[in-house]
């Protein structure tokens, strides 16, 4: 093999570039044989060499070496397995059974193309809108964090001034279509028991079982959902 030839398999391994290739090539091995041959002091002996590199180097060569190589069919057992998948093609189609726990995707509801395009405007909307604070929630940590309206006549928040965060405002309102669903795009109905099913659209309902609900009658209203492709918002899968 030529000089180049051994150079790029020596690349080929990680952890080895350009000057590292040629300082195994110099120091003797100029075959991947011989590389494959050496041991841990030969390659820290090298200058450059650190004992790290040399290790992983000997572990790539290792795995090579370990690796069995891969049986060739004959040609009588090629004709074979041909022979086994025409039958199998030609012969009664299988039925494939839904294995347990395999992905379900979840429902989604009928919307137009003008509803689709609301929801999207929503969604933009809500990561521009800033989280509002009290007036001077920003300043002292004993003020709650939730929102109230300013009031007071020197307030510099109702009056906004300078460096005051934002009020609430109808500019961050949602567009009027979408206003109130879920982010998917469902009414939300609070449901608390399986009968109330009954009456949900499942085009544009899905529901959300209620607090108090108990775990057997939690399970009995889910089961009886997905009879009827209705979408359970706060249940996992």
């Amino acid at each position: 093999m030529t000089k180049e030839a051994v150079l790029k398999e020596f690349e080929a391994l990680k952890g080895v570039g350009k000057a590292k290739a040629k300082l195994l090539y110099d120091n003797g091995f100029d075959s991947m044989d011989k590389l494959k041959k050496a041991k841990l002091k030969d390659l820290t002996k090298l200058k450059g060499m650190t004992e790290k590199n040399a290790k992983e180097i000997l572990g790539q060569l290792k795995e090579k070496k370990e690796k069995p190589a891969k049986k060739t069919k004959e040609p009588a057992e090629e004709k074979k397995d041909t022979e086994g998948t025409q039958e199998k093609k030609t012969g009664d189609v299988e039925i494939v059974e839904e294995k347990e726990g395999a992905y379900k995707p979840k429902i989604k509801p009928q919307l137009d193309d003008k509803q689709k395009e609301q929801l999207v405007i929503r969604r933009q909307i809500k990561k521009r809108t800033p989280h509002f604070l009290r007036d001077e929630g920003f300043r002292y940590k004993r003020i709650p964090k939730n929102w109230r309206r300013p009031t007071g006549y020197t307030s510099k928040l109702r009056i906004n001034l300078k460096y005051r965060p934002s009020k609430v405002r109808v500019g961050f309102r949602a567009p009027k279509m979408v206003r109130g669903l879920h982010a998917s795009g469902f009414e939300e109905v609070m449901i608390h028991t399986v009968k109330e099913l009954e009456t949900i659209d499942p085009k544009k309902q899905a529901v959300r079982i209620g607090g108090t609900v108990g775990t057997k009658k939690r399970l009995d209203i889910v089961k009886r959902a997905d009879e009827l492709d209705i979408r359970v918002l706060n249940m996992k899968g």
